[in-house]
């Protein structure tokens, strides 16, 4: 599967807001990412050229930073760097309601938007530019993979 046979399934009800939500993600993140897709989600990994080490969980895979995807009932935001540095999140859980009229539906690195025309693209377009691969791969090496 590529991100474009991706694309070519999302529903023609959320095409726009996810449409949206990816160039969000390219405007703001560091282009040492790389767009790809794994576990049937777009992702935006740290590239094994940077990274040789991979994903604990996986070695041949690429250590993942961001994913988004098409669920069943909402597009979701899954974010490592949430779910890894503790000031990130509570930075991101204050900034919330500042720019979204309804309550934050999340997990541990999921943000879960059930309302397309309430998705808070300035603020996610902030939160993505909060780390860059170096960020990730030292929170990741720390915190993570101990």
């Amino acid at each position: 599967m590529t991100v474009q046979d991706y694309l070519d399934n999302i529903p023609e009800d959320r095409i726009e807001a996810f449409n949206k939500l990816r160039e969000t993600i390219a405007e703001n993140i560091d282009p040492d990412f790389q767009e790809t897709i794994m576990y049937k989600m777009i992702a935006y990994v740290v590239p094994k050229s940077i990274f040789p080490d991979g994903y604990h969980c996986d070695t041949s895979l690429p250590l993942p930073f961001i994913n988004i995807a098409n669920q069943k009932n909402f597009i979701a935001l899954y974010h490592m760097g949430l779910y890894a540095d503790e000031a990130l999140m509570d930075w991101f859980v204050s900034e919330y309601p500042n720019h979204a009229k309804r309550k934050l539906d999340m997990g541990k690195s999921c943000v879960r938007f059930k309302k397309m025309d309430d998705i808070p693209f300035e603020l996610i377009g902030q939160l993505i530019a909060k780390m860059n691969v170096q960020d990730w791969l030292d929170i990741y090496t720390t915190v993570i993979r101990k």
